[in-house]
Parts: structure tokens; C-alpha cells; sequence
């Protein structure tokens, strides 16, 4: 494992390389490589572990039985997935788990994160305070994801995601996780008539973009 990359994740911050080693021992830890598309976790298993992305993206989608699907999160780099269902055990999941692109994860055991040892109390007490500010990041990340499925047309779902980007990338050019059907999805409309709106709005000036790299023309300025 590569543990500069896994100390600069938010769950291990503020502990360093040389306490890592046997904190990953104790969590009973593991990596996992995932090629793109492929499931890490099926909507009805259950899991007792959280997963780190180390390398890579996952997309959480949601199917119902017509087929139709919702992805209501996209996890990059350094974020966790999966923590609040292996805080609950037997609950079985209600999404999936899927590999946006070739991803590399780890895995820890929610027991032996939550359990607190007696030879690493204090680098284990931080832990436990990063998960729980992860899990509010989390909570704070789904209250913005339902603003955005606020309003009722097409293009101001897409005026209100395309900002919030702009705004947390800290640019008015940035790249966003997901393709036209992605997002789509994940703004939860049709992808033609969103393809449609997106041409209305390069038409009046308000933005570019070519793939998923867009450029907001009156953003931060």
C-alpha cells in the first residue's frame, strides 16, 4: 500500500506513516482492484467494511426493478463509501457499489475502526473523530444534492450543479465525474432534453464545454 497517499485521505489525517502500519494491521485492512464498470458492492449484500479510494472513482447508482437508474453520488479520490451501512449491521444495501473507472480500494473493518486498542488510543481516537466528519460531509453532501433537485426545469437543475461545481472547484473552467447519461441520471431528467438545454445555454453565451469539461462564462468573476 501506498501509505503517503493513504495518510493525505481525510479519515487518516493527522496520523502519520510511521503509526500507519500497524493501525492498517489492526483494522484487519486490504486493497482491492476494480476494472471500470465493474460492481464492489450489489444493491441486498450487506458489508462490515467501509472502502477508501485510493486511485480511481466510484459511482453509487440506484436501480429499480424497470431498470432505471439513478446515480446519487460520485466518490473520488480519498473519500469513503459505504461507512453509515457497515455502521448499521444486516442492513442491506439499497444501491450499488460500481467502479467509474479503473479504481483501487481499501478496505477497512468497521469493528476494528470503531473499537478503540490500548496500544494506539490516541492515533485511534482521531480516527474515529475523522469518520465522523467524513459521515457529516457526507449528510452535508446529500442536502446539496437535494437543492439541486429542487427545481423543476431542466435548465435550472443544470445552472444550479454547474455552479456548485464552479464554486467548489474554486474555477469557472473545472471538469466534472460524469458523462451525458451520468449526469443525466444524476440530475435525474432525460438526457436528450438535457443535451438540448445544454445547447440553449452555450447558444446564449452563459457557457462552453467539450465532454465533461465545461467553462462558465459569467462564473466567479
Amino acid at each position: 500500500m501506498e501509505n503517503g497517499l493513504i495518510c493525505r485521505s481525510g479519515i487518516f489525517s493527522g496520523i502519520n506513516e510511521a503509526e500507519l502500519d500497524s493501525m492498517l494491521q489492526c483494522m484487519q485492512a486490504y486493497t482491492k482492484e476494480y476494472k471500470k464498470g465493474r460492481h464492489i458492492l450489489r444493491a441486498g449484500s450487506q458489508t462490515n467494511s467501509l472502502g477508501l479510494v485510493l486511485c480511481g472513482s466510484v459511482n453509487i447508482e440506484q436501480n429499480d426493478v424497470w431498470g432505471r437508474q439513478a446515480i446519487l453520488d460520485n466518490v473520488c479520490r480519498g473519500e469513503l463509501f459505504a461507512e453509515t451501512y457497515a455502521c448499521v449491521p444486516g442492513e442491506p444495501l439499497m444501491v450499488d457499489v460500481i467502479a467509474a473507472e479503473d479504481t483501487f480500494i481499501l478496505f477497512l473493518n468497521i469493528d476494528r475502526v470503531l473499537q478503540t486498542c490500548p496500544s494506539s488510543c490516541a492515533h485511534h481516537s482521531r480516527l474515529i473523530r475523522n469518520l465522523l466528519s467524513a459521515m457529516a460531509q457526507k449528510n452535508l453532501g446529500m442536502t446539496r444534492k437535494l437543492s439541486l433537485l429542487t427545481p423543476h426545469s431542466i435548465r435550472e437543475r443544470l445552472l444550479s450543479y454547474l455552479s456548485l461545481q464552479a464554486v467548489r472547484q474554486g474555477r469557472s473552467t473545472f471538469d466534472i465525474p460524469f458523462n451525458r447519461q451520468q449526469l443525466a441520471d444524476y440530475l435525474c431528467v432525460d438526457r436528450s432534453a438535457m443535451s438540448n438545454e445544454l445547447g440553449k445555454l452555450q447558444r446564449e453565451g452563459l457557457l462552453s464545454f467539450h465532454k465533461n469539461t465545461f467553462a462558465l462564462k459569467e462564473a466567479l468573476q
